[in-house]
């Protein structure tokens, strides 16, 4: 049942584009026997909070996806939004999409804030072979109407433009409708995720009797702050969390070893030093740390819920054995401070529509067990997504723990459509792809991945080179060295004792960095 859509919106003839290759598109013969795709991006959720992953929130359908799926235990983002989604969309590190930083033009072409026309998105590429494409959730690589999702290859879209929104009543500038023009929240009963489930499905039923397969990116907000959550999915989770910061993260990282999304050897970082000891915390202080948490459950809780409801919608159609399934997060736990309440603008309980809470440092390093540091960092608490692939008879169900890179969704979306990466897309000429196809791994094949992989945002900066690690925060000069194999948790810096390696992964970085045009980040771009 669609509870959120105007039915005026729903009647409403869809959105079409001229494709830079019709013919092509004519040409498609059998167009079913190739896969519907739907891509699926949750928004600042770490690496543990799935319970496939070790978490102790109720995530069903996607525990059920990854049981019978691709688990991937060493896959990689661009550490946050806009940089995560341009690199998804295109295939490219983001600074050579034109996103190096985040949606803002701060001078450079690396950093316009906005996908540039050198590259083609998922959905351009996808549509030229023959797919539907629709948009669905969080946009956030470009504000201009000009860039929105409607004017880079997709049919149909709907979402927030930009970054952070009201769960509950979000402002109608911040959201992309169907006519492109503003788009108006009823006045009761809107809950944000679940208008995103609506509107996928009412999408669906765009696809319903269609020959052509489709593409969907549902791009949920969820759990990005703020705090908001529905009572009913706050109250499963209330108390749950009153154990406190380190004994839910021993929890987690033990679920972790067993389940196998973590090697045995594995040690568990310490505590955040700007997380409270909680033995020191009044009762009143625990319950609202405990609140923060189960909000943040409940906002997970509901997304899955949603994924659920999409998942029967394809089972109705009779297209989900011919559906591939992703599921990733943008970054890691977010450790960004951000309550309102302090400086008296809103106050209202955390989780409420009043309200405009994050969940801090305390919480993020729960979400990123076992790993240190957060969104923005290159360290694996920032980079680290848990990556799900389910496509029903196809993929060989897997814990997979090959290093992959959110660059290689679009060779991998191709490769599985079947199609070809354009060389040139409306007159201009498109920068090549950077990832590989993971398709190979989905189907069980050992994948020997011998390329280096790169990180830059803000000066947080990093290099993989097989089993070793080179990583740098942007306010200290000097580069640390890991060995991934034996310290996933990045607890060992073996920079002193392998300098001549510490060399040759910085003149990598550096030609690297040359190359996509990263900028110096000096505190600002400023």
């Amino acid at each position: 049942m669609i509870h959120y859509l105007n039915s005026k919106l729903i009647g409403m003839a869809a959105l079409t584009f001229l494709s830079v290759n019709q013919q092509a598109i004519a040409q498609k013969v059998e167009s079913k026997q190739r896969p519907n795709i739907l891509l699926i991006l949750a928004d600042d959720m770490g690496y543990s909070d799935l319970g496939c992953y070790g978490s102790e929130i109720k995530t069903p359908n996607l525990d059920r996806l990854a049981d019978n799926g691709v688990r991937m235990t060493q896959f990689y983002n661009a550490a946050r939004c806009c940089p995560s989604r341009a690199s998804l969309l295109t295939g490219l590190y983001q600074h050579q999409a034109g996103v190096g930083h985040m949606d803002k033009d701060i001078g450079t072409p690396a950093y316009q804030g906005y996908i540039n026309k050198t590259s083609v998105t998922l959905a351009e590429a996808l549509k030229v072979n023959g797919y539907n494409t629709y948009h669905v959730g969080k946009w956030h690589v470009g504000e201009e109407f000009e860039n929105w999702p409607i004017e880079r290859g997709f049919n149909r879209a709907w979402g927030p433009v930009g970054g952070s929104i009201n769960y509950f009543k979000p402002k109608p500038r911040k959201v992309i409708a169907l006519d492109n023009n503003r788009w108006f929240a009823p006045d009761s009963g809107f809950y944000m995720t679940n208008a995103m489930g609506d509107f996928a499905i009412s999408f669906l039923d765009e696809e319903v009797d269609k020959p052509e397969p489709f593409f969907m990116y549902l791009a949920f907000t969820a759990p990005h702050w703020p705090l908001q959550a529905l009572p009913e999915d706050i109250a499963k989770y209330q108390g749950k969390y009153m154990q406190g910061f380190e004994e839910i993260r021993k929890q987690r990282f033990e679920r972790m070893k067993k389940l196998g999304v973590i090697d045995r050897n594995t040690k568990l970082s310490p505590l955040d030093q700007d997380s409270p000891d909680w033995d020191s915390l009044s009762q009143e202080e625990k319950k609202r740390w405990d609140l923060r948490m189960a909000v943040y459950a409940a906002m997970l809780d509901n997304m899955d819920q949603n994924i659920g409801r999409v998942i029967v919608k394809l089972e109705k159609m009779d297209e989900l054995d011919n559906t591939l399934i992703i599921f990733l997060s943008d970054n890691g736990g977010c450790a960004e401070r951000i309550n309102f309440k302090e400086r008296n603008e809103l106050s209202s309980e955390t989780g409420t529509p009043e309200s405009f809470d994050s969940y801090e440092y305390p919480w993020a390093n729960v979400s990123n067990t076992p790993f240190r540091q957060y969104k923005k960092w290159s360290h694996e608490g920032g980079v680290s997504t848990p990556l799900i692939a389910w496509w029903n008879g196809k993929i060989k169900p897997q814990i997979n723990r090959t290093s992959g890179h959110i660059i290689d969704l679009m060779p991998t979306l191709i490769d599985v459509a079947g199609g070809a990466y354009p060389k040139e897309y409306n007159g201009n000429a498109i920068t090549q792809e950077e990832g590989i196809s993971l398709l190979p791994l989905f189907e069980g094949e050992n994948m020997k991945d011998t390329r280096l992989l790169f990180w830059e945002h803000e000066g947080n900066a990093a290099v993989r080179d097989g089993k070793w690690k080179l990583v740098k925060e942007y306010n200290i000069d000097k580069w640390e060295l890991y060995n991934i194999d034996e310290d996933r948790s990045e607890l060992d810096d073996l920079s002193e004792k392998y300098p001549k390696k510490v060399q040759e992964l910085i003149a990598k970085w550096n030609e690297w960095s040359d190359r996509v045009g990263v900028r110096p980040f000096k505190g600002s771009y400023r």
